[in-house]
């Protein structure tokens, strides 16, 4: 029976500092394999570190508007998706999607998308795709392998534990209510919210780790935060 998966693929994976281009050949061959046994994927490409630059750079010459900001971030995403769309050319449709919400023929085997408008962070567009069509779990290719109950970085949390599992309610006392351009959290705190009230899985896991990502995909135990 063939799958669809819907894998949010974070901008800090792809453009870590530079193009990192050992990790998107891995990547390939992880997903044409995929793709081989009857399966379809939905790829959502993060702006990463290469907005943040952008975004910052710009705050620092002009008093930004908000939407501004979120433009800069948008199009960091849709060119992170250019280069993803590069790597499955005799299997990807032609188009990359921005409207999450359009109806649209998945005729190919991967299906490329990148930011969409103002408020909507990639995540969110991942959640809103895996409602378009029907799909349960969304896959998060982060860059940390865990979720923790408070930041393991922050002053004074040497005491932050790695969560397994936990219910959107609790998540989403970690995360907030708020979006903002640039935000740099586990899952989008708008997207948690509208991945509760659809009712979806979200997988968090670090995004480099292929061989776990390829437990993922298969169903066999894998390293990451499970929220639904």
């Amino acid at each position: 029976m063939e799958k669809i998966i819907v894998i949010s693929l974070g901008g800090s994976i792809i453009v870590p500092d530079k193009i990192n281009i050992e990790f998107l050949k891995g990547f390939k061959k992880l997903i044409n394999d995929f793709v081989e046994k009857g399966n379809k994927v939905i790829i959502v490409c993060g702006g990463g570190k290469a907005a943040r630059l952008y975004q910052n750079a710009a705050s620092k010459i002009s008093g930004l508007r908000i939407d501004d900001i979120d433009w800069m971030g948008i199009h960091a995403t849709r060119l992170n998706a250019q280069l993803i769309k590069t790597l499955f050319l005799d299997i990807v449709d032609e188009r990359i999607i921005h409207n999450p919400n359009e109806n649209f023929d998945f005729k190919e085997k991967v299906f490329i998308a990148a930011g969409w408008k103002p408020g909507w962070s990639t995540d969110y567009d991942a959640v809103r795709l895996a409602n378009n069509f029907n799909v349960k779990t969304v896959i998060n290719m982060s860059n940390i392998t865990y979720v923790y109950n408070k930041d393991p970085n922050g002053k004074g949390n040497g005491n932050a534990r790695p969560i397994k599992e936990i219910s959107w309610k609790d998540f989403r006392k970690i995360v907030g209510d708020k979006w903002n351009p640039g935000l740099n959290a586990p899952f989008d705190p708008i997207a948690a919210k509208e991945a509760e009230k659809l009712n979806l899985k979200v997988i968090i896991l670090k995004g480099t780790d292929l061989e776990n990502l390829k437990n993922c995909l298969e169903g066999r135990d894998f390293k990451g935060t499970v929220i639904n």
